[in-house]
């Protein structure tokens, strides 16, 4: 089952990864994509608003959603392109962002 990594020119597709993983499952590529299709549902229920917002694929990788806060607006600051003029900046509001962080085996593949 485990194969050892090969280097790849290119980065693969869809369908090139579906092949890839119903090879190596000895699963139809019908059923790969369904488990796809499951995880990324699951991933889904987990980072949804008003839920745990976090989500760990065991070993590779953990999604967490972070709430960035509202930023006013200010006036009268320094513009870092022009010395001595000074600009506008407009407000933000608060937002969501996604964060993916590596874990232990995600970050022993690249050392």
């Amino acid at each position: 089952m485990a194969q050892k990594a090969t280097k790849l020119d290119k980065p693969m597709g869809k369908g090139e990864i579906l092949a890839a993983l119903a090879a190596s499952t000895e699963l139809p590529k019908k059923d790969v994509a369904r488990i796809l299709d499951a995880l990324a549902a699951l991933i889904e229920r987990h980072i949804a608003q008003r839920s745990v917002v976090m989500f760990t694929l065991p070993g590779l990788l953990k999604v967490k959603v972070v709430q960035t806060p509202a930023r006013p607006a200010r006036k009268g600051v320094p513009n870092p392109f022009r010395p001595g003029e000074t600009m506008d900046v407009a407000a933000k509001p608060a937002r969501r962002k996604v964060k993916v962080l590596p874990l232990k085996k995600l970050k022993e593949m690249i050392g």
